[in-house]
C-alpha cells in the first residue's frame, strides 16, 4: 500500500497467526492466594476440543496498527514474516483493514510465526514461538509517531537502530508498550528507548518486573517508571482498571462497566494502549483519552481474538453515550 499523505503512526513489532483451540475438559488449580494458577488436563490422555479459530496478522504491534487504523489514523507496519502461505495471509489481512504493509519483510527459508492458544473459559494460555528473523529497520517516510512493542529475543541490537532513528528524527514521538523479551532486557539495556518515550504502557506485574520491586502501589510505580525517561506512564490492572500519570497529575480509570462477562480476553491490553495513544494523537487530554481506552478493551473481549472487536471512533462514542453517570477518570 502506497501512502499519499503523511503517516500518522509507524508500528514496529512481531506478527503471527493465532490458532484458538477451545477446550472444556480441563481444570484450573490455583495457589491459595490466587497469585498463580495452572491449567491442567490428563497427561497422555486424548483431550477433546470444541473448535479451532485461526486469526492471522496479530501481535501487540499489529493489533495496535489495526486499532489505530480503525480509529482513523494512517498507519504503517514494520514486521517480519516468512515467505509462505501464512506470511501472505498476514499481509493480506492487515492490508484489508487499512494498515500499510510495504515495510513488512519476507524471509525465505524461515516460517511465519504461529501461536497456539489454549482457550479455557474466558482465559487463554498461549504457546508462542518467535521465529529467528534478522531484524532490520527499512527506510520509510517520517511519521508523526512510532509505536514499539513486542519483538523476539534476536532483536536486542535492533533496538539500537530504533533509538538511532529517533535521535535523528526528533519530531517523531514514541509510544512504547514493552513485550516479554523487552521486559526481560530491563530498563537499563533499553535506556535510549525509555528516555525517548512519550507514552509508556504496561500492566502492574510488568512494571514490578521492569523495576525489580515488590511495590504494588500504581501511583508509586508510575513515578518510578517516569524516572527512566517516559513523559506519560500508564499502568493497567486488568478488570481493576488503569492508572496514568504525566508528572503533574495522576489518574485512576475504572474498567468500562459492561454487564456481559468477557467471552475471550486476548488483546484487551493492546486495545487499551493503542486506543489511548490514538486519542492523545488526536489532541485529547490524558484524562479524556483514559475515558475512551477502556471501551475498546470491553468490546474486544466480547469477540474471539485481538482484532475482531476493535471499534471505530463512532462506535466508541456510542458506547460512551451509554456509560453510567460518573464514568470517567479520577485524579488521585
Amino acid at each position: 500500500m502506497l501512502f499519499k499523505k503523511k503517516i500518522d503512526v509507524v508500528s514496529i513489532g512481531d506478527t503471527a497467526t493465532d490458532a484458538f483451540i477451545r477446550i472444556k475438559d480441563a481444570h484450573v488449580h490455583c495457589a491459595l492466594d490466587k497469585t498463580a494458577c495452572e491449567l491442567c488436563f490428563g497427561f497422555g490422555d486424548k483431550i477433546p476440543y470444541e473448535s479451532v479459530t485461526v486469526v492471522p496478522g496479530v501481535g501487540n504491534s499489529a493489533n495496535a496498527a489495526v486499532a489505530m487504523s480503525r480509529l482513523g489514523l494512517t498507519t504503517s507496519f514494520i514486521s517480519n514474516v516468512g515467505d509462505d502461505g501464512f506470511g501472505k495471509e498476514c499481509i493480506e489481512t492487515l492490508e484489508h483493514v487499512g494498515v500499510g504493509t510495504r515495510y513488512m519483510l519476507k524471509h525465505k527459508g524461515i516460517p511465519t510465526s504461529y501461536h497456539y492458544i489454549l482457550w479455557y473459559d474466558n482465559e487463554r494460555t498461549i504457546l508462542t514461538r518467535h521465529e529467528d528473523y534478522k531484524y532490520t529497520l527499512p527506510s520509510f517516510p517520517e511519521p508523526r509517531w512510532m509505536y514499539l512493542s513486542s519483538l523476539g529475543a534476536g532483536a536486542k541490537e535492533f533496538h539500537n537502530d530504533v533509538a538511532q532513528y529517533l535521535l535523528e528524527h526528533k519530531n517523531v514521538k514514541l509510544a512504547f508498550q514493552p513485550g516479554t523479551f523487552q521486559i526481560k532486557l530491563g530498563a537499563a539495556a533499553l535506556k535510549n528507548i525509555y528516555e525517548r518515550t512519550e507514552v509508556f504502557v504496561c500492566n502492574l506485574e510488568e512494571a514490578q518486573k521492569i523495576l525489580e520491586t515488590q511495590e504494588n502501589d500504581a501511583k508509586k510505580l508510575i513515578d518510578m517508571l517516569r524516572t527512566k525517561g517516559p513523559k506519560i506512564v500508564v499502568i493497567t490492572d486488568g478488570p481493576q482498571g488503569a492508572y496514568a500519570g504525566d508528572g503533574t497529575k495522576t489518574y485512576y480509570m475504572a474498567a468500562y462497566p459492561d454487564e456481559r462477562p468477557a467471552f475471550e480476553r486476548t488483546g484487551a491490553g493492546d486495545a487499551f494502549a493503542s486506543t489511548l495513544v490514538t486519542f492523545l494523537i488526536k489532541g485529547k487530554t490524558l484524562a479524556e483519552a483514559l475515558k475512551l481506552a477502556p471501551i475498546n478493551s470491553a468490546s474486544v473481549v466480547q469477540k474471539i481474538g485481538s482484532q475482531a472487536g476493535l471499534l471505530d471512533e463512532k462506535g466508541i462514542l456510542e458506547w460512551l453515550a451509554k456509560a453510567p453517570e460518573g464514568y470517567g477518570s479520577k485524579e488521585i
